[in-house]
């Protein structure tokens, strides 16, 4: 995605409609230039809309809180909503949105048990941040974003606080293995891109059978590293880019 495509996406989806000539002006481009990218742009056409009055529309938009995110999600609420139900009425109600966004729910590999092991870890990190005003953040269980072959955005859970998304990869492992490690970093630019420039994407690979494991793993053939934690580690992902210990 390019920088053009990226601030046309970002004005819309900030906005609560904008016309071709509004973008054009904000973004000092021809006219002619903008409607090539809204009419041409992958994001455009599949995560936008334009209404009869010729003004555009995301579907989910770059503002807290972020409307349109559920509907991509088997489950999407505040942090403090997610708390307020107990382990049974969450995972019911994951299920049922897995269902409703075409989530695959075969569960012959342990899928519910990952699910209930994914919440059971959330549910523990935000015991370990007691005294934090985190009920306010957002959640999101089983990000789905399948559009066409040009869009695919998934993630396990999202958490969003007023700068951050931190994306976590969930797998019930003890071990750091580099496929796991690539899968946790994939999707962290088009995150980026549907989040907006208010937003630093931090992708985290969370293994929840490990234990006080905290370190950093450079991706394959780049100088790139990504945070892996065990699920009882992961509190200090948070702490190291909100500083909750200085606080405390």
């Amino acid at each position: 995605m390019d920088i053009i495509e990226r601030d046309i996406y970002a004005l819309i989806c900030s906005s609560d409609g904008i016309k071709a000539r509004e973008i054009a002006k904000k973004l000092k481009k021809e006219k002619g230039v903008i409607n090539h990218y809204l009419y041409a742009s992958p994001y455009m056409h599949e995560l936008c809309y334009c209404d009869e009055d010729f003004n555009w529309h995301g579907y989910i938009r770059q503002m807290r809180l972020h409307k349109g995110l559920g509907d991509f999600c088997g489950y999407y609420s505040t942090v403090g909503e997610f708390l307020d139900l107990d382990a049974e009425e969450w995972f019911d109600a994951l299920t049922s949105g897995c269902k409703e966004i075409g989530r695959n729910l075969n569960d012959t590999r342990g899928l519910f048990h990952s699910f209930r092991d994914t919440g059971e870890t959330m549910r523990a990190l935000f015991a370990d941040l007691e005294g934090i005003d985190y009920r306010d953040w957002e959640i999101a269980f089983e990000l789905r974003i399948k559009k066409s072959r040009f869009i695919r955005i998934y993630a396990d859970v999202l958490v969003i606080t007023e700068k951050y998304v931190f994306s976590l990869e969930f797998k019930m492992n003890d071990k750091i293995e580099e496929e796991e490690v690539l899968q946790a970093a994939k999707y962290s630019a088009y995150l980026e891109v549907l989040f907006g420039p208010a937003y630093d994407v931090i992708p985290v690979l969370v293994l929840t059978k490990a234990h006080d494991l905290y370190r950093y793993v450079q991706l394959k053939d780049t100088t790139a590293e990504i945070p892996v934690c065990a699920g009882d580690m992961l509190f200090n992902i948070f702490d190291e880019y909100l500083g909750f210990l200085n606080d405390i």
